[in-house]
Formats: structure tokens, C-alpha cells, sequence
């Protein structure tokens, strides 16, 4: 079967919705909560099919009109596409081509200067051979992506050419460049006479987690004192907003919007070339940090006033979920007695995150070591079974490796600091995109030149993970042992708290939130109990929840608490 693309996604399921396919207007796909019964029929939502994405006029929702699969190479090797160009006709596109390009505002002469093409392509949503427009994308010189249009407005990239941004050659000697979503919006700034801009290769989605195009073109951002992003009004195109400037720094990120127009294309169509020029010349840096007025906040007060608090973020395991969630920007300390599982448990909840919102891990993890071992691990979490040697080299084994491979990153050095821990922490989110990073143990990443005073030392050390989570909203897990614990009359060692760790009552008080990983040797079971929350909505202080932990997987299996009187286990 024939795999189908756009904007360089794989399809899994086209058109979910069942929506009337090529219809630009059409129902939301959410009628029966969006309107009354006797107007669920009428034409309420907009379908862009160019980028697999609908607007609902009435509830202003966002939704996709497609499922996509994750890919992830590890390693891989990319295909070069060929130059076809007739050396008859230098511009290398038809009259009819420069003709309906002039309808929307660009001349000749910048399909020259951006080398745009046209010729035969066969399209997977047509499926046959069509007379396309093609996008030339170079880096570095070098022909290495090929973006094909047909007049139908179907889109593909070349199949296994490397995912560059468009025009990326063209940023190399400015002090500053433009980002847009779409090739016709760089022509378009292009005619205004800003030569510097470039386009994201696959517009934007409402998954933003894997920008693997920033990682090939970081380099050509590294001199820029200014980074204008002209993306499109919608959710999608503020989605990627939001995530470039967490990439690439807030520093030197500049906002340019296009007051009533979707994008630059329809912007220079309406008003011209010189007004499009002064949209992006009058481009406003991203808010200051640390300062913060009610204007900048307006939407969030909003959206608070109208919906509450917003739903945490959760693991997956329904009885953990119960009791606890987490926002990014935060950070999390997990504790337990030696050997509790905390490590593991740690595992298991970024790889529910991973699995439930596509988010990526690092780890610091100087006790997790050979690194192959824990590596392993995550595999077997993952696989959710033990692979075996037989299936070394097979399509899950590769399927799963790729996705290890491209979520989860270990942080290796000869001498753990923090200081060092978190710069390559930033550059993980500036290359890769992660949203959880792993601290595990704390003592063993240390905190160089600090004070001698214990408790000062964990202030300070909290405080510069606190600083990191919120600047690059990242979520932390910091994994703390504590100190000597006592037995109770009956023999076994007490559940430790957080003020059991060394510097304790700094712990409490910073720590957004406190998990205790115990394990109950008796009943061969493991629970983790919450021992603070920061926020209420989040979660319930003391809620514990109980699980057995699965040996070939190394999965935490949810079950309820049970009378081990007899001394076996209901799956003995």
C-alpha cells in the first residue's frame, strides 16, 4: 500500500471525520456539543486540506483532519534529490505557471532568484502523474528538498530527502531573518524585498514536539541578533510560535502578526508591498522576562475567568492519574528508601508522558549506568515485554529502537555539575525538542561553589532547576535519597518524607510536587503516595496508589490494595 504524505507526514488514517473530502466549508466535527440539534447540519467550520487542518467558526476549535504516524531514523541516511532543469528556458517554469503566480502577487524574477520549477510529479492524494509546481530547497548550496504542489493544492515532499527550512541559504551574512509557514509567504516577503526569509518545510500542526528541520539548520541561527516569526493567526501557527521561541530563546525572538489577513501572501495581496515591508520591520520582541503586565497575561486571565484551572498532565495509569498531574515549568522530587523502585518509577511516568503528549526525556543519570542498561529499560517499557535476541534486527525491533532513539537522550559525563547538566539540558531543547529532564541522584550532581550551609545549598541548587523548568518549560524529575531512616517496633524501616532528605525543610518548601516510591517487600508490591502538590486542582495530599511491578516489561501494573494474610498474592 501505497503511503501518502503531507507536509511530510505520513497519513494513518485519512480524513478521520468523515468530512465531505475537497470541501473548503463544511459541519464541525464536534456538532453535537458545538450547536443546538436543529443546526448540527449548518456550515460552521472551515477545512484546510493543504495542511490537514479545520477551524470551527462557532466554538473556535482547532481539530486535524488527519492521523499521522511518528517517525523517527536513527542515524539515517537521506536522499539527494536531482535537478531537472531545461538549459533552453533558465527560469525553468511555463507562462501559465508565471501567469497564475502573478495573481497572487510574485513576478518572475522571484521565481528566478528562489529557483522555482515545474514539471511532471506523481501525487499519492490524486494518484497519478500531475504538472506540479516545485520548491527547491538548498542548504548549503546543495539541491536537498524538493516541495511539489499540484493545482489541486495537494502537497508532498521528496520521499527520504532530508527536512530543511526553505530559503535557509538565504539568512547566511544578515544579523536577523524572518520564519513563515509556507513557501508562497517567503516569495512573498521575497517581492517586498525581504530577501532573508525562510519557511518552516511542513507548515504548522498541532504537534509541535518534533521539529527535526531546527535541528539540520541550527547552526544558521547560532549569529542572529533577531529572529522575526511571521507564522499564521490560527492554533496551529501560534502552537509553533510558542515552540520556536522556547527552541530558539526568547532573547531574540520578534513577534510580526498581519492584523486582518491569515498570512504575508494575503497581506501582500491586500495592502501592498511597502506596508508588508513595515509589518515585518515593526516586528515586537517577546515580552521582557520578569516583567509582566495585565496586557500580556489578558488570554490567560481570560481563559481562566471563562474555564478554570486548566486539566494537569498525566502519566496514563489510571489510579495514579487520579491523584496526581503536573504542569511543564515545575519540577517534582521523588524519594524512597534504597532499592523502592524510584528510579524505575521515574522511568515509567516520562514514558507515559511520552506516550499520552510526545514528549522527550533526558537523563542525567550518573547511579544509571552502563548506559546500555538503562537504555534496555526504557526498551523494554516501551515494547511492554522483554525482547529477545530473535528479535534483534526485526521491524518492532527497529520501529522500537527508532523511537528510543529519537525521544530519549543520555546526558554522559565524566563529572556530573549542575551548571553542566543544564547547559546541555538547554541545548537538548534547542536541538531536540525534550520536555522532561532527569536528575537522578541529586548528591551526585553537584552544585559547585556553593554554600557549606546545607540548607542554603538546597535553596540555591532548587532555585537554578526552578529557573530552568519555567525558562524553557520543562518539566524536572529530581530523584533524592534520604538520610538514615529507622525501623518501627515491628521491624521495618518508616516511609521516609521529604524532610527526611538532607537540607529537608528546603525540599518541602520549593518543591512543587513530592513523590514517595515504597515498596513493600511482603506483599511484593510497590506504591507511590503523594507527599505534596503545589497546586490543589493538580492533585490530593497522602493519595497513594498501588501497583505490581511486571518483570519482563519492568511496567507498573495499577491494582487495588489486598489482604496478604495468607502470604500470596492474587497472581501467585
Amino acid at each position: 500500500m501505497q503511503e501518502t504524505e503531507i507536509n511530510g507526514f505520513v497519513i494513518d488514517e485519512f480524513n478521520v471525520h468523515k468530512l465531505e473530502e475537497g470541501k473548503k466549508q463544511g459541519v464541525c466535527p464536534d456538532s453535537a456539543s458545538c450547536r443546538k440539534p436543529k443546526n448540527h447540519k449548518k456550515q460552521c467550520a472551515s477545512y484546510d486540506w493543504e495542511r490537514g487542518l479545520g477551524t470551527c467558526h462557532n466554538c473556535s476549535k482547532s481539530f486535524q483532519l488527519h492521523t499521522y504516524k511518528r517517525k523517527g531514523k536513527a542515524e539515517k541516511v537521506y536522499v539527494k534529490p536531482e535537478v531537472k532543469a531545461d538549459p533552453e528556458r533558465p527560469e525553468f517554469v511555463g507562462d501559465k505557471v508565471i501567469e497564475w503566480f502573478s495573481t497572487r502577487g510574485i513576478s518572475a524574477q522571484t521565481l528566478i532568484d528562489l529557483k522555482v520549477s515545474e514539471g511532471p510529479e506523481w501525487m499519492p492524494q490524486t494518484g497519478k502523474t500531475e504538472n506540479v509546481i516545485k520548491f527547491n530547497y538548498f542548504m548549503g548550496g546543495e539541491l536537498t528538498n524538493v516541495k511539489y504542489r499540484d493545482g489541486r493544492k495537494n502537497f508532498k515532499l521528496y520521499k527520504g530527502a532530508e527536512k530543511v527550512f526553505y530559503n535557509i541559504d538565504s539568512t547566511v551574512g544578515y544579523e536577523y531573518c524572518v520564519i513563515v509557514e509556507g513557501e508562497m509567504d517567503v516569495l512573498a516577503l521575497h517581492e517586498a524585498g525581504i530577501e532573508n526569509a525562510i519557511s518552516v518545510p511542513n507548515g504548522a500542526t498541532l504537534n509541535t514536539n518534533n521539529l527535526d528541520y531546527l535541528d539540520s539548520c541550527i547552526d544558521y541561527f547560532e549569529d542572529k541578533d533577531k529572529i522575526i516569526l511571521a507564522v499564521d493567526s490560527d492554533e496551529a501557527g501560534q502552537a509553533l510560535q510558542t515552540e520556536l521561541i522556547r527552541r530558539l530563546g526568547s532573547e531574540v525572538c520578534h513577534i510580526a502578526t498581519f492584523e486582518d489577513c491569515k498570512d504575508a501572501n494575503e497581506y501582500l495581496l491586500k495592502h501592498g508591498k511597502e506596508k508588508l515591508t513595515s509589518r515585518i520591520t515593526s516586528a515586537k520582541p517577546v515580552p521582557l522576562e520578569n516583567v509582566t503586565t495585565f496586557r500580556d497575561i489578558e488570554d490567560e486571565v481570560t481563559d481562566f475567568v471563562r474555564n478554570g484551572f486548566k486539566p494537569g498532565f498525566q502519566i496514563g495509569l489510571q489510579n495514579f492519574d487520579d491523584i496526581f498531574s503536573t504542569y511543564t515549568g515545575q519540577f517534582i522530587t521523588v524519594t524512597g528508601i534504597p532499592s523502592s523502585g524510584k528510579s524505575d518509577f521515574v522511568d515509567q511516568m516520562v514514558v507515559g508522558y511520552n506516550a499520552n503528549y510526545g514528549w522527550k526525556t533526558a537523563f542525567a543519570s550518573p547511579e544509571n549506568q552502563p548506559t546500555y542498561l538503562h537504555a534496555h529499560k526504557l526498551m523494554r517499557k516501551t515494547w511492554q515485554g522483554m525482547p529477545t535476541s530473535a528479535d534483534i534486527g526485526g521491524d518492532r525491533w527497529n520501529q522500537v529502537a527508532d523511537h528510543c532513539n529519537s525521544n530519549y537522550f543520555h546526558i554522559d559525563m565524566e563529572r556530573y555539575t549542575l551548571e553542566s547538566v543544564l547547559k546541555k539540558g538547554a541545548e537538548l531543547v534547542k536541538r531536540k525538542g525534550i520536555k522532561c529532564l532527569v536528575i537522578d541522584p541529586f548528591n551526585k550532581v553537584r552544585d559547585v561553589g556553593s554554600s557549606d550551609d546545607v540548607n542554603r545549598y538546597t535553596m540555591e541548587y532548587l532555585q537554578k532547576i526552578e529557573i530552568f523548568a519555567k525558562k524553557y518549560d520543562v518539566l524536572v524529575f529530581i530523584v533524592a535519597h534520604p538520610t538514615k531512616m529507622y525501623k518501627t517496633q515491628d521491624g521495618k524501616i518508616e516511609e521516609p518524607t521529604m524532610y527526611n532528605i538532607k537540607g529537608g525543610g528546603e525540599w518541602y518548601d520549593a518543591s512543587y510536587h513530592g513523590i514517595l516510591v515504597h515498596r513493600d517487600y511482603e506483599a511484593k508490591t510497590v506504591k507511590a503516595k503523594v507527599l505534596k502538590v503545589k497546586f490543589q486542582n493538580l492533585g490530593e495530599n497522602g493519595a497513594e496508589a498501588h501497583f505490581k511491578w511486571e518483570p519482563s516489561s519492568g511496567c507498573f501494573i495499577p491494582h487495588e490494595p489486598v489482604d496478604v494474610a495468607d502470604g500470596k498474592m492474587p497472581w501467585e
